[in-house]
């Protein structure tokens, strides 16, 4: 006789038949997201691409309570609910910020500075699209050097903050860096902050398609060879402690990393490069790892 093991079903927690653009990785990225964090949880989503995702009260694809905020406060909101959650007794749920590159490293780096400065028991996601997507596609402080956006139509001069890095020094409890190409690694690292308690914060890398002008079929590609290339590092720091994850635990060495035009040639937001700025890129890159290989072998 052969016993077959039957898997129960995974159910997603967000709905299909939602307003996102077509290749949006946000949907699948919620789904994730709110599958390991299970029904207690409660999203603060600031303006942005998801606020329209959401939709409104004749229909939301979320299986969770979601309050909508200003762009400047999710932070502190997500800060107010769950101390009175805890001040009810509720010891259990989990009070998630799901916010977009402005409302986080811009508009929102004040609340979210003092949310990670006090500690605070959430867990903050940035879905980074690299520039302000949902109001025209503006450049933010985490839009890459060279990248075009209707600001910066000739490319912007200066380069991405390095918010992750910024936040960890914020000395809290977890920071970690995730990509929809990995997702079980983006999984892990969901399920490992659900288990933490104090101010948690993954920053995802969320390619896309009308922004980043590229054809909606190449989101997972294109989120692939971020990682590959090694422009997106995927890692965390967990109490103070630096490690690389999933692939680039081997791109330490570089002749393991694809060469950065691999990424840049299938965005038309990067088209105007010159030969020269690309060069420059390569080495940022470069240089940037060097940094990462000097903190892990210390």
């Amino acid at each position: 006789m052969v016993i077959v093991s039957v898997q129960p079903k995974r159910i997603p927690k967000f709905y299909r038949g939602n307003a996102a653009c077509a290749g949006c990785p946000i949907p699948r990225e919620l789904d994730i997201l709110l599958e390991v964090l299970g029904e207690k949880t409660v999203l603060v989503v600031p303006a942005s691409c998801s606020t329209i995702i959401m939709g409104d009260t004749s229909g939301m694809p979320s299986t969770v309570p979601v309050v909508h905020s200003a762009f400047a406060s999710s932070a502190s909101i997500a800060s107010g609910i769950v101390r009175s959650l805890r001040m009810r007794g509720d010891k259990d749920a989990i009070v998630a910020v799901w916010a977009g590159d402005g409302g986080t490293a811009d508009i929102g780096f004040a609340a979210l500075s003092g949310a990670a400065e006090r500690n605070e028991d959430i867990l903050y996601v940035c879905y980074d699209n690299e520039a302000y997507m949902n109001t025209g596609i503006q450049r933010s402080s985490l839009t890459p050097k060279g990248a075009w956006t209707t600001t910066t139509p000739e490319g912007k001069r200066e380069f991405k903050k390095p918010l992750p890095f910024i936040i960890a020094e914020h000395k809290v409890p977890y920071v970690a860096t995730a990509s929809i190409a990995y997702p079980f690694d983006y999984e892990a690292k969901v399920k490992k902050a659900k288990q933490i308690r104090g101010f948690r914060y993954i920053h995802l890398l969320s390619p896309c398609p009308p922004g980043w002008n590229f054809d909606s079929s190449l989101t997972i590609e294109i989120a692939k060879l971020a990682v590959e290339t090694g422009i997106w590092p995927l890692f965390e720091i967990e109490n103070g402690e630096f490690r690389l994850t999933s692939i680039s635990k081997t791109l330490l060495d570089k002749k393991n990393r694809k060469p950065v035009i691999e990424y840049l040639k299938l965005q038309g937001r990067f088209a105007k490069l010159s030969e020269e700025q690309i060069k420059e890129i390569q080495e940022d890159v470069d240089e940037m790892w060097e940094e990462i290989y000097k903190i892990v072998k210390r």
